[in-house]
C-alpha cells in the first residue's frame, strides 16, 4: 500500500512522535510511507533523524505577522497543508491524519483522534469537530478516548494502542546518566512543557508540598514545543513559584539523544496531565524503570493500571511522589517495564496495517 502520515509540526511532541514511529515500523513491514507535515520556522527536517525507507514531505510554513492570533494561524496551517497535499491526494490508497490540523486539511480520510479538545476560541472549535466528523474511519489510542468518541458523536472507533521505544528508555547509558545527575542532583521529572493540559500548576504546588519532606529534590521540566501560545498560563506558573517559594528548572526542550538519559536519571516521573489519550512519555518513563506518578484518570487507569501511583490533587500528587521517592516497589517496577515492553510499534504497526485492509 501507499500510505500517507499527516501530521502539523516537525517538534518533539507526542502526536510528532507517534507518527514518525508508526511510519518507520509500516515502512518495515514492507509499506509504501510518506510522512507529510509543515515545517514551522524554516524547519526542513524533523526533530530526530527518520529512517531513510520513509519519506518525508515536508511543506514551508513562515511565521506569520506579529499579530496573528492562534486562530489564523491555525486556519492558514490548515490551508497551507491542503495546497501542498491536495494534488497528490489520489496517488495514496491510504490517508491517514494524525490531529485536527491535518483532518482538516484533507477531509475524507482516516483520523488517530489521541485525545479530544474542548477549545472556546472559534475557529479551534470548529476544526476540532470537523476533524471528529469529516473523516472516514478512526482510530484511537485508547478505549476511554474511543468512549468518549462513541459517547459524543455515535462514532465507532478501533482501538490501536501507541508503541514505545522500550530499548530505547530501558539500556541508557551509565555515563549519559550521570551526566544528568551530577548536573541536577536528584529530581522529579515531567516532560511536556508548561501548559494547563499537562497540569502544570498543580504539579508546581505538589512540589511545593514535597519538598517540605524532600528539601533536596528538584523539580525538573523538559519538552514545551506547541502551536498554541500559553504565555499568560506561563507567566502564572512563574509567579505561583515565586509565591510558594520554589525554583523548578525548566530545560525546555532537549535534544533527542539525551532525553532518555535524563528519563532514566530522575527519582520519579511526574504526569498530572488533565487529558490524554494515552500516555507515551509516561510509557517511556515505566520502560527506563522510574516510579511513575499520574493523575487519576479513566484513561490513565486504563494504559497503567497498577504500575503507577494515582493522584487527583495537589496534595494526592505529593503524597504519590513522596512514597516514589522512599519506598522501592521492584514489583511495581518490574511491572512497568513488562508492561512497556509489550507496547511495540511493529505490532502497533501490523494492526494499522489489517485496519487499512479493512477499509479498502
Amino acid at each position: 500500500m501507499k500510505i500517507a502520515l499527516l501530521s502539523y509540526s516537525t517538534k518533539p511532541r507526542g502526536g510528532v512522535v507517534h507518527t514518525l514511529a508508526l511510519a518507520e515500523a509500516l515502512a518495515a513491514a514492507g509499506e509504501d510511507v510518506t510522512v507529510w507535515t509543515l515545517g514551522r520556522g524554516g524547519d526542513s527536517g524533523f526533530f530526530r533523524p527518520v529512517d531513510p525507507a520513509v519519506r518525508l514531505r515536508i511543506v514551508p510554513f513562515p511565521d506569520g505577522p506579529a499579530q496573528e492570533t492562534v486562530g489564523e494561524r491555525v486556519l492558514r496551517s490548515i490551508a497551507t497543508l491542503r495546497d501542498a497535499f491536495a494534488p497528490t491526494s489520489s496517488a495514496y490508497d491510504v490517508v491517514h491524519a494524525q490531529d485536527c490540523i491535518s483532518a482538516n486539511a484533507v477531509g475524507r480520510c482516516v483520523r488517530t483522534v489521541h485525545h479530544i479538545d474542548h477549545f472556546t476560541t472559534p475557529e479551534l472549535a470548529a476544526c476540532h469537530e470537523r476533524a471528529i466528523v469529516d473523516p472516514a474511519a478512526h482510530v484511537c489510542v485508547s478505549k476511554s478516548v474511543a468512549d468518549e468518541l462513541a459517547d459524543g458523536w455515535g462514532i465507532k472507533a478501533t482501538v490501536i494502542p501507541n508503541g514505545v521505544a522500550y530499548e530505547r528508555f530501558a539500556m541508557t547509558d551509565p555515563a549519559a546518566r550521570a551526566r544528568w545527575k551530577d548536573r541536577l542532583g536528584r529530581y522529579v521529572l515531567a516532560v511536556g512543557g508548561i501548559e494547563p493540559r499537562k497540569g502544570s500548576l498543580d504539579l508546581l504546588a505538589a512540589y511545593a508540598l514535597l519538598r517540605t519532606a524532600h528539601p533536596e529534590v528538584k523539580l525538573v521540566v523538559a519538552g514545551g514545543e506547541t502551536l498554541f501560545d500559553y504565555r499568560d498560563y506561563r507567566a502564572r506558573w512563574e509567579t505561583t513559584a515565586a509565591e510558594l517559594g520554589v525554583e523548578p528548572i525548566v530545560l525546555g526542550p532537549v535534544p533527542d539523544d539525551d532525553l532518555p538519559a535524563l528519563v532514566a536519571s530522575s527519582a520519579a516521573f511526574a504526569f498530572p496531565s488533565t487529558k490524554e489519550g494515552f500516555g507515551l512519555a509516561a510509557m517511556e518513563a515505566l520502560a527506563a524503570g522510574v516510579p511513575l506518578v499520574v493523575r487519576d484518570l479513566p484513561v490513565l487507569r486504563e494504559v497503567f493500571g497498577s504500575t503507577a501511583g494515582f493522584g487527583d490533587t495537589p496534595e494526592t500528587l505529593a503524597a504519590e511522589l513522596g512514597s516514589a521517592l522512599t519506598t522501592e516497589n521492584p514489583a511495581r517496577r518490574a511491572a512497568g517495564r513488562e508492561l512497556a515492553a509489550q507496547h511495540t510499534w511493529h505490532r502497533a504497526a501490523e494492526r494499522h496495517i489489517a485496519f487499512y485492509h479493512c477499509l479498502r
